[in-house]
């Protein structure tokens, strides 16, 4: 499975932005979809995921302004974000959990990795 990931940008404090993460392969389907995010000289932390049956989770950090959503026919994850804050600025990154045995929140729960987007909220 390869992982691309975009939407990235620069934006103010309090606006929006969607990423989006488009999966080769046609087992997308049955794989969990995941967000993290890595800050300058920060550890990279878990922001959301989806799987097919238990749902949807969040950190707490983004819980009620991150959504994601899956689109399967279209072999994509998304990542709506709104409210955004300077503290949202980081790399973001999408990945895929193939296994789907590990807690969803561990970077070591995933298989594959986008290469990252950029986000960059200014105050």
């Amino acid at each position: 499975v390869q992982l691309q990931a975009s939407g990235g940008g620069l934006v103010q404090a309090g606006d929006s932005l969607r990423l989006s993460c488009a999966a080769s392969g046609r087992t997308f389907s049955g794989y969990a979809m995941g967000w993290f995010r890595q800050a300058p000289e920060k550890e990279r932390e878990f922001v959301a995921a989806i799987r097919l049956r238990s749902g949807t989770y969040y950190a707490d950090s983004v819980k009620g302004r991150f959504t994601i959503s899956r689109d399967n026919a279209k072999n994509t994850v998304y990542l709506q974000m709104n409210s955004l804050k300077p503290e949202d600025t980081a790399v973001y990154y999408c990945a895929a959990d193939r296994r789907l045995t590990g807690p969803v929140r561990d970077r070591d729960s995933y298989d594959y990795w986008g290469q990252g987007t950029q986000v960059t909220v200014s105050s």
